[in-house]
Order: structure tokens, then C-alpha cells, then sequence
């Protein structure tokens, strides 16, 4: 064998590893969508996260073995990305995982293969590491794989022994090395030395189950789990100096240098920094966005947000000022379309998000640079050389201003940042995104999971039976398994089949009984973990244990709304794609007792008329009374019949569709109505934007319109009464009211100046001369700031060349002061936006405006004197 591995695109590699594991009896499966099952983490951030109920065993697996490319986003660690040859937001990792099947031994053995055989790397350029204790995979490497033993290092715990959390299911891994210069020999072999070796295959061997004090047992069944990092791969293999000048990112980097007029090869260090910036995070937005994740300002939805302002950031500083995302979007998705079909056919979805956050962002950039002007202007009065840690912070994490880019105009204006004190302040940053964390939590409700080894998955029977007769599985107290409770203790329980829907798809939960021998437990949610149904209740009477035989009964007017309210939003959603556009998504939805909302993917509000036109219609299908037809598909068959998948669902290979022929056919396991005419009416509440690009519109439907109408009824009733009018004559006395209410705020307006221009004629006594200008500076009681800057106007007016400060607290907890210069005084280097916004500050606030003109506010009245004394000693100093 050569001493150099084969040279293999990204899609041969993983083409590769998948054909080489299906060829061993592996199930081969798609990627995982990146926005997970498992609500403990907001993205998909390892390869092994859509197989975690199975590890738990919480859910049986169709097959015994399977093998995945799975997409992953993490960004713990942003700030190395592009400064390390490996730190990356989006990777793919290739991944072989056994349930019970295979173990240590044939993973080991295949792991060497595909690496030494299929993908041709030298066994003498080959490290591997085990767990310390682990002599058994010690064992296998010497004896039976051949690996030299000074080619195999014992690592601690830290290293090779992987753990789900405090608790669960762990195991010692072995990780295989590539080493870059096996010339250095095998002494004193260091496998943290990233400039020699670089990890790529890791092997975790789950084996035990570690219980709350600490102690391992052997589990009965034992599982592997691999990942091989695919963008290390593609640069053992391609022979390049880092994972971003592979043919999976290097493209991307190319794009954004000829769209900046530059040479990656030929860039400094700095530039290049940007550049791979810009390749590994276009990589992660086209797939969250694929996987109809949206810009907003929480969740995962921040995640994004951040990413793509990182993007634009990065395009700033190598010098392009245009928006041009959607360039380098384009490769991306050319490059991962063969692998990720979705990401061309999400094409039109992914631009227009883009371009919109690009815009706005570029907006918020041209913010960020007029209030670093600002600073500067502030420093240099303050006579100080430097800007703050915590103002250049403030710029970068409020308004995306580089560091880089405040050191560079900071320069330019003879001034210093104070690094340390931003790196002060993006440390604070860093702990709270830490203390979020981006780990995997294989413990969802610890003592369920115990309970997971001992009882069966749910049985949901709703669909068909309102009630029915069960076994109590489990019984938990604040998390905390008990083998019975008493009357009035809130608690959690398992049935080992249930009527009640679970909270999925937007549809709350049911609400109902459980009642026994003696016991009624009221049920006001039910949840679902992993196939676990938790029904959270309190017991009214009685005592119930673990085994007792219940009766579970729903509350049959309760489900009948729920199910008006989610068949109407399936409807609502058919009418938004016939009426306003048929590229609209579902974007969120809630369904309740008393109401729907249904969020989705609009760049524009709807008119009035749309608003009328999509109630019309739905209202119209409910009275053509459409037959529900129900049946469970296979996925393929159900998406090639045209059925609509909802947002955030994660589908089995068969699907429940809902179809009512000729209106809507969609994927969903929620509860309907047999038939539409069971809704009665639909009418839409309000219409209106929760974020950039989403709509809401909020609804209610059947048995609610009477609640809604009741509410309704009792507020116009009460207005007719107060008003002395029919209800009809409400709005033209309304509107009286409102003209009435006007001109008397006019009038008071005109009162309230004349007032101030009155009181402050008395003030001319206090003018002061200061060579050939003249000032006033003083404050007038209980003004408010519109008169307070009429009086200031008149006052310079009389008084001619000079300057005139006025301060009031017209109410309490607010602070007024105004600043009028003449434009002689303006000769001087004053102006008075910058001037009175300065002053402001020691009331605890802020303003500014012309030069001639301005007005700022404050919080804090009793700093007002100390303001306003400040303000005349400054003039003084300035104009003597």
C-alpha cells in the first residue's frame, strides 16, 4: 500500500462509508432533520441523537443495525470557527450504530477496514486510543487487528468514556488517528498535538448503566455508536492543510473572493479568517433553513439570526458592502443538493429568507457605525484616548459591529478599544451560552427512564374510544417514582394504554379522569416522552398505586373542540394557499379548547379583503359538509398523493393522513371531525406579523364563536350603556368623543405653551454675559417637553448670541432638558444635540438633535440640579 490514502471527494467518501456498512446488513437511512425530537437541545448536534429513545429504551427499532450521514450544527465553540483547521457550526457525521447486535469486536474490526481498506490510509500512519480500564478493546487493537502496542494509548475518563449525563447509559470508546508525520516515531506519541494528529473514527461502546450513586452495571443489551467527522475525512484524504479547503467548503470560500475581488491562496491570515467564516456558516443557514427553521430572536431561530449576521460581518470585513449571500448560498446548495435533495426544492425559501435578513441586518450595521460615530464624539469630549470595552461590546452584540471593524475607525480617529474589557464582556456572553449548554441529555426525566427498562410504551387508543380501562404503569411525584399516592398530591401517570391525546402537532392535550376502586385522579394535560403518555392530574379522592386497574375518560366536550379547532386549521391553511399564495408554509400553530392560531411564511400582511375572502371560505367548505377520510400510508405514498407535511413533525416510515378530498390532505396524528359540517362556523380574530417573514392569524371555531360572541356581546352592552346609545350609534359617538378629546389637547397644548413662555419672561433676569455671548441656563417646575422647548426658542430669541438650557420634571420619574444655540455659538465647536444628550446622561438618559436644537430625557429628577449645574459650567468653559 502507498504511504498516501486515496483521493476521494466529500460525496465518494460518504457514498462509501454508507454502501460499505449497507453491504454488512446496516439499515441505511436519511438524515435526521436539524431540528430535533429530543427537547432538550435546540439543533441536531450529533449523530447519534435521532437513535436516543432506542438507546434508552424507550423505543424498540425496526432493525437491528443502521447507518447514517447525519447533518449536525453546533455553536458552543463559534468563536474558533475558521481560526482552527476543524471548528465548524455545520458537519456531517457518518456514523454505524448496533442495537443489541454487534459489539466490540466486529466494530473495531470494520472500523479498521473501512479505513484501511476502503479509504486506503497506511496502518503505520494509524493511532488509536482506548479507555484506560478497557483492556478487552486494548486486546482486540494488539491481538487481533495488529495494531503495534506503541500505537495504542490508555486515555482517562475525560477522553474515551462517554456519558449520556449524571445517570443513563455509558460506555468506554476507542477513537482511531491519523498521524501527519509518522516520521517522529512512536515515543512519546502525544494525541492532543493537533499539528500531527488528527482525530476521525470514534467508537463508543455502551455497555453500562450508571445509577445515582455512581455505580456501573452491565447493560442487557449492548449498543456501538460511531461517528466519523466526514469534513476530517475529506481532508486526510484530499491531502489539504484544513477541513475548509476540501471540496465540501472550498467553493463556497471561492464564491465570496471573487465576490470581494480577492485571492484566497494569496490572503493574509486575517482575510482568510473571514473567508472560511463565510463557507462554513452559508453551509449551516441553507440547511436550517431547508429544514424550515426561521430567522427570529429566540431558539433556534437566534441561532440562524446569528449565523447569517456573522456572514454579512465577515463579508464587511473583506470588503464587500453589497449584499450578496444568496451568491454563496447558491454554491452551497449546489454542492449538497446530491446528498440533501431538500435544500433545491426549499431553493426559493432559503433566498428569500436570506436576502431579508441580509437587508435588514445591513440596516442595523449602518445603525451600529452612526452610534460609533456618536462614541467617538463623546471620547474625544471627554478628552479620553480610548472606547470602552463595554460600548465596543454593545456594538457587537446589539448592532453585529466587528471588533475589527470599531479597532479599525477607532484608529483612524487617533483612538484606542479597550480589548480586555471587551473580552471581559464576550466571556460573560460565552458563560451564559455555556450554562444553556449543547449536550445530550439521555436522562429525560430521570426516573422515567429507569422505569423505561420495566414497563411497555403507551398504547394510544383515542382516536377510536373515549374511554377505556387501563393498567397504572407508573406513578411519579415531582419526577420521582412512588409506588402509590393520596388525595391531593399532583402527580404524573403512566397507563399502559390511554384515551387521551398527548400535546403533539400543536394540538394540546386531552383533559378528563382516571377513576378506580375509591380514586378519581382529575387529568387537566397530558404529554408524550419518547412513547410514553404522562398524565399530569391531581387526585381528588382516594389513593392509587402502582398496578391498580382505572378507568381513563376523556372529557368528551373538551376533545369536540379540539377537534373543530385543528380540522379548521387544515382548512385555513388549504384557503391561505388558494386565496393570498400557494408557496405558503406552515410556520407554528397552537390548537385549544377555546381557539386556533396558526402561524406561517408570508413576506406581507394580508388585506382585508384576503382576511374576508379565506373566512369565506372555510366557512364555505364547513357547509358543504366534506367526509373526513382517514388512513395510515406509507410515507412515499402519502407525500406522492400531495399530502402536506406540518411544521416541526418528525414522520415514521407510515404516516396518518387526514384527508378531506378536494380541501385539504395533510399529515397529522392530531383529532378531527368526522365530517367539516361538525365545525359549525370559523371566524378569523385577528390577522397580523410576529416576525420577519411570519404571519399570524388567530381564530376560533364551533362551540367557541358562542364564547367569543358572549364576550363580545357583554363589551358592547356595557359601552351602549355608558354612552346612553344603541349599540349600532356606538361608533359615530365614538368618533364624536375622539374629535372632542382632540381639540380640548389642542387647546390644552396652546395653553400649557402660553403658560411656559409666561414664566419664562421671568427668567431674562438671570441671562449671564460671557464676553460677547449671553446664557440661561435654569429649570422651570412642572413643564412639559414641548413647551419647555417653545420656552427655550423664544428665550435665545431675545436674548440673541448665546445659549440657553432649560430643565423641568414634568411628571414623576421623568426628567426634560433643552438645549438652544445660537450659530455663533455653534463657531465655538458646540452643538447642542451632543451637548444636552451629554448632560442627560447624569439624569440617567439620553437624546440629542440639531445643532441649534435639541432636547434629551432623564429618570432621575433629583439629578436634575447637578445636570443643569454642569450644563453652566460647561458653557462658561466654553465660551470665555
Amino acid at each position: 500500500m502507498s504511504d498516501n490514502p486515496q483521493k476521494l471527494s466529500g460525496n465518494e467518501i460518504r457514498n462509501s462509508f454508507l454502501n460499505f456498512f449497507a453491504q454488512r446488513g446496516h439499515q441505511t437511512l436519511p438524515s435526521a432533520s436539524l431540528v430535533p425530537e429530543d427537547p432538550t437541545v435546540l439543533l441536531t448536534i450529533a449523530g447519534m441523537l435521532p437513535f436516543k429513545p432506542i438507546f434508552l429504551g424507550q423505543r424498540t427499532p425496526d432493525f437491528k443495525r443502521a447507518t447514517t450521514s447525519q447533518k449536525c450544527i453546533r455553536t458552543n465553540d463559534i468563536e474558533n470557527v475558521g481560526r482552527t483547521k476543524r471548528h465548524h457550526t455545520f458537519f456531517e457525521m457518518l456514523g454505524n450504530f448496533s442495537f443489541g447486535d454487534y459489539f466490540k469486536e466486529q466494530a473495531i474490526a470494520w472500523g479498521w477496514e473501512i479505513s484501511t481498506q476502503v479509504f486506503g490510509l497506511p496502518p503505520e500512519r494509524l493511532v488509536v486510543s482506548v479507555f484506560e480500564d478497557d483492556d478487552e478493546a486494548y486486546n482486540i487493537w494488539r491481538d487481533q487487528i495488529g495494531v503495534p502496542a506503541a500505537r495504542i494509548k490508555r486515555m482517562g475518563e475525560d477522553d474515551n468514556f462517554w456519558v449520556s449525563g449524571p445517570t443513563g447509559p455509558c460506555g468506554p470508546c476507542s477513537e482511531i488517528y491519523y498521524d501527519f508525520h509518522p516520521e517522529r516515531g512512536d515515543e512519546n506519541i502525544d494525541l492532543e498535538d493537533d499539528t500531527r494528529f488528527i482525530e476521525f473514527y470514534n467508537l463508543v461502546f455502551m455497555q453500562y448503566n450508571r445509577d445515582a450513586s455512581g455505580n456501573l452495571t452491565p447493560l442487557q443489551n449492548k449498543n456501538i455508536d460511531t461517528g466519523m467527522g466526514l469534513e476530517r475525512m475529506a481532508q486526510i484524504l484530499q491531502q489539504v492543510p484544513n477541513n475548509y479547503e476540501t471540496d465540501l467548503i472550498l467553493p463556497i470560500i471561492h464564491t465570496a473572493a471573487q465576490i470581494a475581488g480577492i485571492d484566497y491562496h494569496s490572503s493574509d491570515e486575517k482575510t482568510k479568517v473571514s473567508l472560511k467564516v463565510i463557507g462554513d456558516h452559508v453551509r449551516s443557514v441553507v440547511q436550517m433553513i431547508a429544514d424550515e427553521i426561521r430567522a427570529s430572536n429566540v431558539g433556534r431561530g437566534y441561532i440562524l439570526r446569528r449565523l447569517i449576521r456573522r456572514v454579512v460581518r465577515h463579508g464587511r470585513l473583506i470588503g464587500i458592502t453589497s449584499e450578496f449571500i444568496n451568491q454563496v448560498a447558491e454554491t452551497a446548495i449546489s454542492l449538497s443538493e446530491s446528498a440533501y435533495p431538500n435544500v433545491r426544492q426549499r431553493e426559493a425559501a432559503i433566498k428569500a429568507e436570506l436576502q431579508r435578513e441580509e437587508s435588514n441586518f445591513l440596516k442595523t450595521l449602518d445603525r451600529g457605525e452612526k452610534l460609533l460615530e456618536e462614541i467617538i464624539q463623546q471620547v474625544k469630549q471627554q478628552r479620553k484616548t480610548h472606547i470602552s470595552g463595554e460600548s465596543a461590546f454593545t456594538l457587537y452584540d446589539t448592532f453585529g459591529f466587528p471588533l475589527e471593524l470599531t479597532q479599525e475607525i477607532a484608529e483612524e480617529n487617533q483612538l484606542t478599544v479597550d480589548e480586555a474589557g471587551f473580552n471581559a464582556e464576550m466571556q460573560k456572553q460565552v458563560e451564559r451560552a455555556k450554562a444553556a449548554h449543547e449536550t445530550i441529555d439521555l436522562t429525560v426525566q430521570g426516573s422515567l427512564d429507569k422505569l423505561a427498562e420495566h414497563i411497555h410504551a403507551t398504547e394510544f387508543i383515542g382516536y377510536t374510544q373515549p374511554a377505556a380501562t387501563a393498567n397504572v404503569e407508573a406513578i411519579l411525584i415531582d419526577g420521582i417514582s412512588q409506588e402509590e399516592a393520596e388525595a391531593g398530591a399532583e402527580i404524573q401517570i403512566v397507563l399502559n394504554q390511554t384515551p387521551f391525546y398527548a400535546e403533539s402537532g400543536g394540538q394540546i392535550g386531552d383533559r378528563g379522569y382516571i377513576s378506580g376502586d375509591g380514586v378519581v385522579v382529575r387529568v387537566e394535560d397530558v404529554k408524550k416522552e419518547s412513547d410514553f403518555f404522562i398524565h399530569f392530574g391531581r387526585i381528588e379522592r382516594g389513593t392509587i398505586r402502582v398496578g391498580d386497574a382505572v378507568t381513563a375518560q376523556i372529557d368528551r366536550a373538551c376533545r369536540r373542540r379540539a377537534q373543530a379547532n385543528h380540522t379548521a386549521t387544515h382548512l385555513l391553511q388549504a384557503a391561505l394557499k388558494k386565496i393570498v399564495d400557494e408557496g405558503i408554509s406552515q410556520a407554528g400553530s397552537l390548537v385549544s379548547f377555546d381557539r386556533l392560531r396558526f402561524d406561517f411564511n408570508c413576506p406581507r400582511a394580508l388585506t382585508p379583503a384576503e382576511v374576508e375572502q379565506v373566512e369565506e371560505q372555510v366557512n364555505t367548505w364547513i357547509a358543504e359538509a366534506h367526509a373526513a377520510n382517514v388512513e395510515v400510508l406509507p410515507l412515499d405514498e402519502a407525500k406522492a398523493r400531495g399530502a402536506v407535511a406540518m411544521f416541526g413533525e418528525k414522520y415514521g416510515e407510515e404516516v396518518r393522513v387526514i384527508d378531506f378530498p378536494s380541501v385539504s390532505m395533510e399529515l397529522c396524528g392530531g383529532t378531527h371531525v368526522s365530517n367539516t359540517a361538525e365545525i359549525g362556523i370559523f371566524k378569523i380574530i385577528s390577522e397580523a406579523g410576529v416576525a420577519s417573514g411570519v404571519r399570524r392569524i388567530e381564530a376560533v371555531s364551533g362551540p367557541g364563536i358562542l364564547d367569543y360572541l358572549n364576550v363580545r356581546d357583554k363589551v358592547v352592552k356595557d359601552l351602549s350603556d355608558r354612552f346612553k346609545v344603541k349599540p349600532e350609534e356606538l361608533p359615530e359617538r365614538i368618533t364624536t368623543l375622539q374629535t372632542e378629546l382632540r381639540n380640548s389637547e389642542k387647546q390644552l397644548a396652546t395653553l400649557k405653551s402660553q403658560l411656559a413662555i409666561a414664566k419664562s419672561d421671568s427668567l431674562l433676569q438671570t441671562v449671564e454675559s460671557v464676553g460677547e455671548y449671553q446664557i440661561l441656563v435654569a429649570q422651570m417646575a412642572d413643564v412639559d417637553p414641548e413647551s419647555l422647548k417653545t420656552a427655550a426658542e423664544r428665550l435665545l430669541q431675545k436674548i440673541g448670541n448665546g445659549a440657553v438650557v432649560l430643565g423641568s420634571v414634568p411628571e414623576e420619574g421623568k426628567v426634560s432638558i433643552v438645549a438652544a444655540f445660537s450659530a455663533e455659538v455653534n463657531k465655538k465647536g458646540l452643538q447642542a444635540g451632543k451637548f444636552v444628550g451629554a448632560i442627560a446622561k447624569i439624569c440617567g438618559g439620553g437624546g440629542g438633535g440639531r445643532p441649534n436644537l435639541a432636547q434629551a430625557g432623564g429618570r432621575d429628577a433629583s439629578k436634575l440640579p447637578e445636570a443643569l449645574a454642569k450644563a453652566h459650567s460647561d458653557l462658561l468653559s466654553a465660551l470665555s
